[in-house]
């Protein structure tokens, strides 16, 4: 008969020789792996009380960043979007009001940003297509929630704290 790969091993069908049949041998190596586990170092953590060290390209949750001076560094440019393969990220863009310059970097600003969490991967893109640093990606899990709405983050959601409203408290 021809093999059309070279994969198939042929069964040893000889007669069990004495120590094979006490399985002693079998026997004494699952021992010694079960008592090699047993003295390995755990694994798992305590979680409430201690947490794990998360690895230094972890990407969490979203972060839309604010500039020195406390605008939105945003300027609904639209490449995070377009750079998304998951098209999680919906924005509206618009223009910029007499008296916003103080809460808005450019002419343009993003008046609508949107991240639908159930659909990110994760994936970083957003972070590296941003021309204004923007968006990063934090080292916050995202928490569980119940509700599809509420894993749609919003503009206010994702926007650090304006830095002089929060020393006002």
């Amino acid at each position: 008969m021809q093999r059309i790969t070279n994969r198939a091993v042929e069964i040893n069908r000889n007669p069990m020789t004495f120590g094979e049949k006490l399985y002693v041998p079998a026997i004494l190596k699952g021992l010694s792996i079960t008592l090699s586990h047993i003295v390995k170092k755990k694994a798992t953590v305590s979680y409430p009380e201690k947490k794990r060290p998360f690895s230094p390209v972890f990407r969490g949750l979203h972060v839309l960043n604010r500039d020195e001076e406390g605008r939105e560094r945003c300027t609904a440019c639209g490449l995070c979007a377009v750079a998304c393969p998951a098209e999680a990220i919906t924005m509206e863009a618009a223009e910029r009001k007499a008296g916003e310059e103080n809460l808005y970097r450019e002419e343009k600003y993003a008046a609508k940003y949107e991240i639908n969490m159930l659909r990110c991967i994760f994936c970083g893109l957003c972070e590296e297509a941003c021309p204004k640093d923007a968006i990063y990606m934090s080292e916050t899990v995202m928490p569980a929630n119940y509700t599809r709405q509420g894993m749609i983050y919003k503009k206010t959601d994702l926007l650090i704290p304006h830095p002089k409203k929060v020393n006002a408290n």
